[in-house]
């Protein structure tokens, strides 16, 4: 809990607030999108930082690189193209400064090597030693989230029932877009919980 608070500083220091921006882009494919940052990072960095779902993708940087990306991401027939409302570019290479300083808090950390493997938001693959958990939790810092991925490795691993611990149900919605054979559930609340236990015990 202490290096998860310690990395939220982190992000918030490396990019003072309304510096940075992010935007989710809805209906263009990930190629045309990042083509799209490479032309806008002319008038500040951006990128393409989170590949959600098939037709939906987040990108992020220096206001000013972001707002030009919008623009022509519009133009180039995004269906949506919204800034989002947060306080810094998170995954972004504008990040690096805060990855930097989580490297540092994790060198004071005991690692062990995982029980099971897990998969890294990072590289979208698995991991399981502890030299590979700690270069890819620093590293997806200031790297793009592949959960389009990730359902894809965990798929691949035979998953096919996802459970979302925590408020919404955003990845469960991710979820069914990425692969409609897929079961995901989402955990928030008392009565959410037991509604997946119900479906669970079925």
């Amino acid at each position: 809990v202490v290096l998860v608070h310690k990395r939220g500083a982190y992000m918030q220091e490396a990019v003072p607030v309304g510096e940075g921006a992010m935007a989710a882009i809805i209906g263009l494919d990930d190629a045309t999108i990042i083509d799209a940052c490479a032309a806008a990072s002319a008038q500040g960095a951006v990128q393409a930082v989170n590949f959600n779902c098939p037709g939906q993708t987040v990108i992020a940087g220096a206001e000013k690189g972001v707002s030009a990306a919008v623009e022509l991401l519009k133009e180039k027939g995004a269906k949506k193209a919204v800034i989002l409302p947060v306080s810094a570019p998170f995954h972004s290479t504008l990040m690096a400064p805060a990855a930097k300083k989580l490297a540092a808090e994790l060198d004071k950390v005991a690692l062990h090597d995982a029980a099971f493997p897990v998969v890294s938001n990072y590289t979208g693959g698995l991991q399981q030693t502890a030299a590979e958990i700690k270069e890819n939790l620093v590293a997806q810092a200031d790297h793009p989230v592949r959960w389009i991925a990730c359902v894809a490795t965990m798929r691949d691993f035979g998953a096919d029932t996802y459970i979302e611990c925590g408020p919404g149900k955003t990845l469960a919605g991710f979820n069914k877009r990425i692969d409609k054979t897929l079961t995901s559930m989402n955990v928030e609340d008392e009565a959410s919980l037991q509604k997946t236990l119900d479906t669970l015990n079925k």
